[in-house]
């Protein structure tokens, strides 16, 4: 059996869920590495990480660099002497760095590598209609996501599932995946297998407002997995053209309704109780979403308080 001394880094929630797997198993975590504190809301108060928040209850060592190749980072790095470091929801690091323990460094991405590599994985997997998923650990290598393969598990995706509670069952699934994949190292068990390049790997582009933006041009299906992908966080959004002004609206839960009709695309089909968008083969029914400067609020809500004028439609 090998002594190991881990050096984990990570950032978020979706970290934290191995971190505090690896401390119930009693492994030697030497070091955290985790994001800067960030200014956050009006008052610009510094917000901790939640790996950080973790650790500091854990009264485990902590490190915060802002450069990775800093000199005094990679000597307080080193100082630690740790054999194994493990990546969870990080940023890229230096080959100086990843290169650094005896027994490597590996990473988890919740995703069926090497489909989805990249910064949105769990999201993109819904908004492109998978039905299944997973997490995957591997060897970090120069490349993103590239590195020869360790263990990988795979999930169903349910046809209702949003990107919150796929990104809870991914969570638990890969902190168990990373503590198999440790129980390897540790015994001198580990095989890894190349990643296989091929012309139709599917990537898990970084999100930004124009791809979360939704186009109602698209069909039925698409529409709903774009907004569920997207659910809760960021959110998809389109406009509301309500006559001579336009809303920026954010819809977090919908429903889709298949049927042919022969209105326009983008008008709003209301009721008291129903706000639909028709859409080439059906209706997107919208149930959740958020007004600029509002709160979240069901459809109902919004009904009740919003006046609608004439034609109003999504953009």
């Amino acid at each position: 059996m090998k002594d190991l001394r881990i050096v984990f880094m990570g950032t978020p929630d979706f970290a934290v869920a191995t971190l505090k797997t690896l401390v119930e198993n009693h492994y030697n975590i030497v070091g955290v590495i985790t994001a800067p504190d960030k200014p956050a809301g009006r008052g610009r108060k510094l917000n901790e990480s939640a790996v950080k928040k973790y650790a500091l209850q854990q009264d485990l060592n902590i490190l915060q660099p802002t450069n990775l190749k800093s000199e005094d980072f990679l000597s307080e790095l080193k100082a630690l002497n740790a054999n194994l470091q493990i990546v969870v929801a990080f940023r890229m690091l230096p080959k100086v760095v990843w290169q650094m323990p005896e027994f490597g460094t590996f990473n988890l991405h919740a995703s069926l590598l090497p489909n989805y590599r990249g910064a949105a994985p769990i999201n993109w997997a819904i908004i492109n209609g998978e039905t299944k998923t997973g997490v995957s650990t591997f060897f970090i290598d120069e490349k993103i996501d590239t590195g020869d393969m360790i263990l990988q598990e795979e999930i169903n995706i349910d046809p209702n599932e949003n990107a919150g509670s796929l990104h809870d069952k991914l969570m638990d699934i890969g902190s168990q995946l990373v503590l198999k994949t440790v129980s390897l190292i540790e015994k001198g068990n580990v095989e890894t297998v190349p990643q296989k390049e091929t012309d139709d790997i599917k990537t898990a582009y970084k999100l930004n407002k124009d791809n979360c933006k939704i186009n109602w041009q698209q069909p039925v299906d698409a529409i709903y997995n774009h907004i569920r992908g997207l659910s809760p966080y960021p959110a998809a959004w389109c406009i509301m053209q309500n006559k001579h002004e336009d809303y920026d609206i954010k819809i977090y839960n919908a429903e889709k309704e298949n049927a042919s009709h022969n209105l326009e695309i983008g008008t709003i089909v209301r009721s008291k109780k129903e706000l639909k968008v028709a859409v080439s083969n059906g209706y997107i029914i919208i149930k959740d979403l958020k007004l600029p400067g509002k709160r979240k609020m069901d459809v109902k809500s919004f009904l009740n308080g919003f006046n609608f004028k004439e034609n109003a439609k999504m953009l």
